[in-house]
């Protein structure tokens, strides 16, 4: 009896365990083993959520080069790592791909300590080049033979980072393959001039049909119809010199390949074969399709980029997110006020701008992957007069530490900074929860800090930062609302001014943005076992409402604060200054709830709020400990 046509997929997943095995496939076996694996990562991103789109479109691209290559002694360098899920499951997970982004289970992006086929941890866009180029002269100087491949893609050329790599890397005239996975998108599609002049013109269906139509013609010559395909085909890479990114990346001293189509097996690994015995810097443009194999992906890959887990129908509705909020707010404010310019980084979806970019194009900007760029050029604008509120990721907006400080900070100039994603993340782990921005944000003279209790009030912090004309910081959380009352139009807040949303006697729980209702949610945790707490919103990380805030602690005696950002140089540390500047250190007892000094992993946000002590209950476990 012959094998079902799924029975013979499965077979050829089921005899992969690592790279080595994929030596020993035929193509048509490897073709089917793509098939099983876009089937695989398709089935389980729909129960865990986690990046689809991007891993979809790299399933041959991986095949070919764990093919090729040889894993662990040559390394991989994935930039961003988002695309990896293949990659994971052809490196020895394919047994516990289905724990993908759940707590103790593998992440979703490259890990050193998962893994040795893992050999960097990426997260953030456009590493690949300068980590790869410093494993390739690390070998050289170890007299190691093994090769060092950087895979960058998904809009991570529009960085200054990668140039800078590649600059030094045509320079040092090293061993170095850097694949570029060109899929016309990073999140949402590539903006720029060089996103313009990565033309794909010669990989078209038009021009793939002219060039066959003229070797047929030309093979029709009698006798010197070779010798006249030959001369065409020389001709052909010419042209591709001129109109592909060919003259750019020659111009970095690198041998330049390509564009190859990277879903065509054959191409890649025949490809690669060739580029394995290259010495020096070479660049092997890959042309691939973001979602590949999904439809509904391939229609709309920036919405698939990055999903969630599939709800069930009956699912209770969920309120508006702080993202969605924070966007229509921003539509409603600049039919207000024209001077409000809205700017991101490749994520006018991710941070609800979408309907901003329809409604006011000429006031919405897409910088591309581009974060330092986004800051400096927000200053700009700020100078003539705007008011730019830059809308990037808490984690994301990391990379551009020192234009916040340099370019906006010391002059003083009136830009809000939009922090989606402030606090506990969740799935993504390490290198996207944002737990950062309050400490490294508080501490810049002139920079103001706020977080909202909820959605409604992150309206009227909005409004209050665009009236405030010095620079401000609003961070906000990751997914849905509380189910506040979005309650009329939004209003500008007292400036500096916190708010008292309980009375009590024995002790003072101080919050600031979610840790707000895990204050209120502790309270009632108290009074049920008789205490009295009172809870104030904070509002304000800096500057600080210090009379109110040190009214309450002086009248209760004790204080616990609460926030999803680090202890150090967090919240409780402004709440500790505070109260030390005004004497009151010997008369209150205090304890601050926040992350301690680790990075945080991955899993859902309640699970890793109570795994690392930052919820209602690590806030009464600490109140309570000041009674003892």
């Amino acid at each position: 009896m012959s094998k079902s046509k799924s029975e013979t997929e499965d077979s050829v997943l089921k005899r992969v365990s690592s790279p080595q095995d994929l030596k020993g496939l035929t193509l048509d076996e490897m073709n089917l083993l793509a098939r099983e694996l876009r089937q695989t990562i398709i089935s389980q991103v729909r129960v865990t959520g986690g990046h689809l789109a991007p891993s979809l479109g790299v399933v041959e691209l991986t095949l070919a080069l764990h093919k090729v290559f040889n894993l662990p002694k040559d390394k991989i360098v994935w930039d961003v790592g988002h695309q990896t899920y293949a990659h994971k499951i052809l490196t020895g997970r394919k047994d516990r791909f289905n724990t993908l982004r759940q707590l103790d289970g593998i992440s979703g992006f490259p890990k050193r300590s998962e893994n040795p086929c893992d050999c960097f941890d990426t997260g953030h866009s456009s590493t690949s080049i300068s980590a790869a180029l410093g494993m390739a002269v690390g070998k050289h100087l170890q007299g190691d033979p093994g090769r060092v491949i950087a895979v960058i893609g998904d809009g991570s050329l529009t960085a200054g980072m990668a140039y800078e790599g590649l600059n030094q890397a045509g320079d040092l005239d090293e061993d170095l393959i850097v694949v570029l996975n060109d899929n016309g998108m990073s999140i949402a599609p590539n903006v720029g001039a060089l996103n313009k002049f990565m033309s794909r013109a010669l990989s078209g269906k038009a021009y793939q049909g002219f060039r066959k139509d003229v070797e047929k013609v030309l093979r029709g010559v009698p006798g010197i119809g070779k010798e006249l395909i030959d001369l065409a085909r020389r001709s052909e890479e010419s042209l591709k010199a001129f109109s592909t990114p060919g003259m750019l990346f020659e111009a970095f001293k690198f041998n330049y390949l390509g564009p190859v189509d990277g879903h065509r097996l054959d191409r890649l690994t025949e490809t690669f074969e060739m580029v394995k015995r290259l010495k020096g810097p070479v660049l092997v443009h890959v042309l691939t399709q973001k979602g590949r194999g999904y439809e509904p992906a391939e229609l709309n890959p920036a919405h698939y980029h990055g999903v969630g887990a599939v709800k069930a129908k009956d699912a209770p509705k969920q309120p508006p997110s702080y993202t969605s909020v924070f966007g229509r707010t921003m539509v409603e404010l600049a039919g207000e006020n024209k001077n409000i310019i809205a700017l991101t980084a490749a994520m006018p979806e991710g941070t609800g701008l979408t309907e901003f970019s329809q409604k006011y194009p000429e006031r919405f900007k897409d910088v591309g992957i581009a974060e330092q760029h986004a800051v400096t050029f927000a200053a700009g604008l700020a100078c003539e007069g705007y008011q730019p509120v830059v809308a990037i990721y808490s984690t994301f907006m990391q990379r551009a530490y020192d234009q916040v400080v340099h370019d906006v900070c010391l002059q003083n100039l009136p830009v809000v900074f939009a922090l989606d994603r402030g606090g506990i993340v969740g799935e993504d782990g390490e290198t996207h929860q944002g737990l950062l921005d309050i400490s490294y944000m508080r501490c810049v003279p002139n920079m103001a800090v706020m977080a909202p209790a909820d959605e409604d009030e992150l309206r009227h912090m909005l409004k209050t930062a665009l009236e405030h004309k010095s620079p401000v910081t609003l961070r906000y959380p990751r997914g849905c609302g509380l189910g506040a009352e979005l309650k009329g139009k939004p209003l500008v807040l007292d400036w500096g001014k916190a708010e008292l949303r309980r009375e009590g006697s024995d002790c003072l729980l101080l919050g600031i943005g979610v840790g707000v209702k895990a204050a209120e949610d502790a309270a009632f945790k108290l009074q049920e076992k008789g205490h009295d707490p009172a809870v104030i919103n904070a509002r304000f990380a800096k500057p600080l409402d210090e009379e109110l805030i040190c009214a309450w602690a002086e009248k209760t005696g004790r204080v616990v604060t609460i926030e999803e950002n680090v202890l150090a140089g967090g919240f409780g540390s402004a709440v500790l200054e505070c109260l030390n500047n005004r004497n009151l250190l010997d008369k209150v007892k205090i304890r601050r709830v926040g992350v301690g000094d680790t990075f945080v992993r991955h899993g859902s946000q309640a699970q890793l709020r109570a795994l690392y002590e930052v919820d209602a209950d690590a806030l009464e476990k600490a109140a309570l400990e000041l009674f003892d």
